[in-house]
């Protein structure tokens, strides 16, 4: 199997390495991923500035990688197109340091890249690993493992997109793995009025974390009751019901 794996977080981060370390005994890994952290940066892609790519070492591992200074969804581009040696079987990316659930997954540069592999006509999962006091990338890892080996014995379909929420505990605290939807997550309040030292105000992006849906059929409520969510997505933003209702209104303008 061939890979293409990227991130949001920076090339240089753990999870990515962990991610790589994870998916080397099942094939050739090529990681394509941002120089720097681009956090939310969501679906975004450069197009007035040009794109710089340099080849760096990843720390214990002996694998074609590439550091570019643009976003998550740019990488994933630029990697099948270009520094990709043909074209991979999978596209992962993660492992992101924090969830990936409900709503956020709009906003998510791990989850966008994923989304445009599958753009790309290529299979992709992104994987996230909740919140702790100690980030253990190790579980993460092995459920990436397990994923790609189920997904090239059992389903050859080029369009699956796979969003994997792994909660931070031990293995030994794990009670499963459940297939999922995404719940329901919003902030509220979300900036802060304050004020610089010369007495200018400014903004700052905080929010308070309101989750809804919360049983074990959501991402969210399964992580929560120490589940791996593994929730299936599609990038179609089609809302087919109200298809017929709108042609009924009859909205032409002739």
């Amino acid at each position: 199997m061939k890979f293409l794996v990227s991130n949001d977080d920076g090339i240089f981060s753990e999870g990515i390495i962990q991610l790589a370390k994870s998916l080397l005994p099942l094939g050739e890994v090529t990681v394509v991923a941002p120089d720097i952290e681009r956090s939310a940066s969501g679906h975004a892609i450069t197009m007035h500035t040009p794109l710089r790519v340099k080849k760096v070492r990843l720390p214990g591992l002996d694998i074609d990688a590439y550091a570019v200074n643009g976003t998550p969804a740019d990488c994933v581009k630029l990697g099948i197109d270009l520094l990709f040696d043909g074209k991979p079987d999978y596209v992962f990316t993660g492992i992101n340091r924090g969830s990936n659930m409900g709503n956020d997954v709009l906003y998510s540069g791990t989850v966008s890249a994923a989304i445009e592999g599958c753009i790309m006509g290529v299979s992709a999962v992104a994987l996230s690993l909740l919140y702790g006091d100690q980030m253990d990338y190790s579980l993460a890892g092995k459920t990436a493992y397990k994923i790609a080996q189920r997904l090239a014995r059992e389903t050859k379909d080029s369009g699956l997109l796979l969003n994997v929420n792994i909660p931070n505990i031990k293995e030994e605290q794990l009670r499963g793995t459940k297939i999922t939807r995404l719940g329901n997550r919003h902030y509220t309040k979300n900036y802060e009025k304050r004020k610089d030292p010369r007495g200018a105000t400014y903004y700052w992006l905080a929010g308070e974390l309101t989750e809804e849906s919360m049983d074990d059929n959501t991402d969210i409520g399964a992580t929560a009751n120490s589940y791996i969510s593994i929730t299936p997505l599609h990038y179609d933003l089609t809302c087919y019901k109200m298809v017929e209702k709108l042609k009924n209104l009859k909205l032409d303008l002739d």
